[in-house]
């Protein structure tokens, strides 16, 4: 049974599953029905921050633009332009025992592509979660919905693995941002061309 999470909390990870070490970390969500005069576009990104929250080069931010981490341990799946259908819209693979160890934290966001010109945002969105699944065996570990808390945001921080005392945890963040990819992308220290 997976263990759901609400705002804030925290659980490990690989406490109480020894030997893993490849996981999904799927991201999902509905587009309410309103007319924006566009699609929606949501965008999963990975962020593999540093002691001291930030990127130490762009390499470490993955995204449609950049797929796999150079260190392998990091790949996204590609892109979904839609978020039709049920289940994970985009899903992100992590390999731990690759993460390097300079990584301490792995941030995932979701940001809407273009929210101005398409007038946008996160209050539109309905049934975001993010949820980690054993890559090898499908057991779903755990399970965070974001809940209907947005309103004018365009970029959201879903939650964060990070390392602490050896052991892999997640961290439910579910934290909204103005200024879609490029607030997320200066708050993490990444150069946007």
């Amino acid at each position: 049974m997976p263990v759901s999470l609400k705002k804030g909390q925290k659980v490990s990870l690989t406490k109480g599953n020894p030997g893993l070490s490849k996981v999904v970390v799927g991201l999902g969500w509905d587009v309410n029905q309103f007319d924006t005069g566009g699609d929606f576009d949501l965008d999963a990104a990975a962020f593999l921050l540093g002691e001291s929250g930030r990127v130490a080069r762009s390499e470490d931010f993955v995204f449609y633009g950049n797929l796999t981490h150079p260190s392998g341990s990091v790949q996204h799946m590609g892109d979904n332009l839609t978020g039709e259908g049920d289940g994970d819209d985009e899903q992100i693979k992590i390999e731990l025992s690759k993460v390097p160890e300079s990584v301490t934290k792995i941030a995932f966001t979701v940001t809407i592509y273009e929210p101005e010109q398409r007038r946008q945002n996160f209050g539109q969105v309905n049934n975001a979660f993010i949820r980690i699944y054993n890559e090898l065996t499908g057991e779903e570990l755990l399970r965070y919905d974001l809940g209907e808390d947005f309103s004018i945001e365009t970029a959201v921080v879903f939650g964060e693995l990070y390392k602490n005392n050896g052991e892999w945890k997640f961290n439910a963040i579910g934290s909204g941002y103005q200024g879609g990819l490029a607030a997320l992308c200066a708050n993490y220290g990444v150069d946007v061309e």
